[in-house]
């Protein structure tokens, strides 16, 4: 049984490592591939399909945990699968409905495909494989960072047209990537019997027809998605939510510019002539890399304690602000907004390389600050109602991303690094004020 939840474990790693090198290799560049098409008749924006993905994903989540009751975790991450698929697929010939309509479809399906993981991740542990489980599956997620990234850096570099030809190659290598990600989840195996099949063996014949068990089991998640709706309107209208909310917000803001804007900006970036595009790609693995060093240390060997979390914070928001004031100086200020061009802005500095990589790798690495601590807190603080806590964070998270991701083709980079800046900020105030309620709260029980 332990031989079967490890081998399910690292068969469910290595098909979010192949769904997501695609899928993040795609949102990296799609902005800049969507601004060289060659093409009159499509008018789509990169920014915008990744506003609506991020934007029905957040609204998807409060429906998602029924479907996944209804057909079970493995057929729902093999469907959600497809669509992600779908997704990629687009780019090999776009056209301007089914690149929005995709988008739409591939919100649904991410918010199917997490929530399937966490019930799948699930059931294939225990109290004592929790973390280890967790561990290996994380770690095989972040690798999908690097290897598509790395594939755009040697087939971009020295390029400063991105060929029909080329986006053909890289699209159709992305999409094989990802059915063989989604047919891997095929290979899942149970662990466990259902219910009704252990009652089935006992009594040596059904007690239900299979009709009248999803009936059984579609009125049961129905039931269980309305109580944790109402569990959710609950915990909004608490404090330390409210206060929360400011944080996490602002990691869905700083989740968009990592993930597809900062990419974007460099490629467009004149001063970087033949290397700009291939730089995509790198950059792209150096945020990968903030981001697993940042997880392991902050994720592990800070977990669980409260002392430590405020200080992650705020050398989170010290790693960004400092990654924002060199981006302000390196990085031309119309970087974001120029469409067919590259820039014609010249920024502070005479834009460099080496400064580029290094805020990559100051993104990822205080991404990881936000992020670890904020399912420290939430973890610590609602440890009963876990799931709708971590339902609200990732609905805001989702909302900000999706309105960044909007306003990012219109907004100068001073600006949008301004808005990171105010909301950094006043998030970083109010996870300590949150801190500070529940070392109060603890203090008064010790005292009685």
């Amino acid at each position: 049984m332990a031989d079967l939840r490890i081998y399910n474990v690292v068969i469910l790693g290595l098909g979010f490592l192949f769904i997501f090198t695609a899928f993040t290799t795609c949102g990296n560049i799609e902005q800049t591939i969507v601004k060289g098409l060659d093409n009159d008749t499509f008018t789509g924006s990169g920014y915008h399909s990744l506003g609506i993905i991020y934007g029905i994903f957040s609204f998807s989540n409060l429906l998602a945990p029924t479907v996944v009751a209804i057909i079970g975790p493995q057929f729902t991450m093999f469907f959600s699968g497809i669509l992600y698929s779908g997704y990629v697929a687009v780019f090999i010939t776009p056209s301007t409905w089914s690149f929005y309509f995709t988008s739409v479809l591939i919100g649904i399906g991410a918010a199917m495909l997490w929530t399937a993981q966490g019930h799948f991740l699930v059931e294939n542990s225990d109290a004592s494989t929790i973390n280890r489980n967790t561990g290996m599956f994380w770690a095989l997620l972040q690798c999908s960072m690097l290897f598509g990234n790395l594939y755009i850096y040697f087939d971009w570099n020295g390029r400063t047209e991105i060929s029909d030809r080329s986006r053909k190659t890289i699209f159709i290598g992305l999409l094989v990537t990802s059915v063989l990600g989604t047919l891997s989840f095929l290979a899942l195996r149970k662990t466990l019997p259902t219910e009704e099949e252990m009652h089935n063996e006992e009594e040596g014949q059904p007690l239900l027809s299979p009709r009248m068990m999803y009936k059984q089991r579609a009125n049961s998640a129905v039931q269980d998605a309305k109580s944790e709706f109402k569990t959710i309107l609950q915990l909004l209208k608490t404090k330390t939510i409210l206060l929360l909310s400011c944080c996490m917000a602002y990691s869905g803001l700083e989740l968009s510019f990592y993930s597809g804007v900062y990419g974007t900006c460099i490629g467009a970036t004149t001063e970087f002539g033949a290397a700009a595009k291939g730089l995509i790609g790198i950059s792209g693995i150096v945020v990968g890399i903030g981001e697993i060093v940042g997880g392991g240390v902050f994720g592990l060997v800070c977990k669980n304690n409260r002392f430590r979390r405020t200080s992650v914070v705020f050398l989170g928001m010290v790693v960004h602000f400092v990654a924002f004031y060199l981006i302000y100086l390196n990085i031309p200020d119309d970087a974001p907004v120029v469409l067919k061009t590259s820039t014609l802005n010249k920024p502070y500095l005479t834009p460099s390389i080496s400064i580029a990589l290094l805020c990559s790798f100051l993104l990822g690495l205080g991404d990881s600050c936000f992020n670890t601590q904020l399912y420290s807190i939430l973890g610590r603080v609602y440890a009963e109602q876990s799931a709708p806590a971590f339902a609200i964070f990732k609905f805001i998270q989702s909302i900000f991303a999706a309105v960044t991701f909007f306003y990012s083709g219109y907004l100068l980079l001073t600006w949008q690094l301004l808005i990171m800046v105010i909301l950094g900020f006043t998030g970083t105030l109010c996870f300590f004020m949150v801190e500070r309620i529940q070392n109060f709260s603890v203090d008064l029980q010790q005292e009685y």
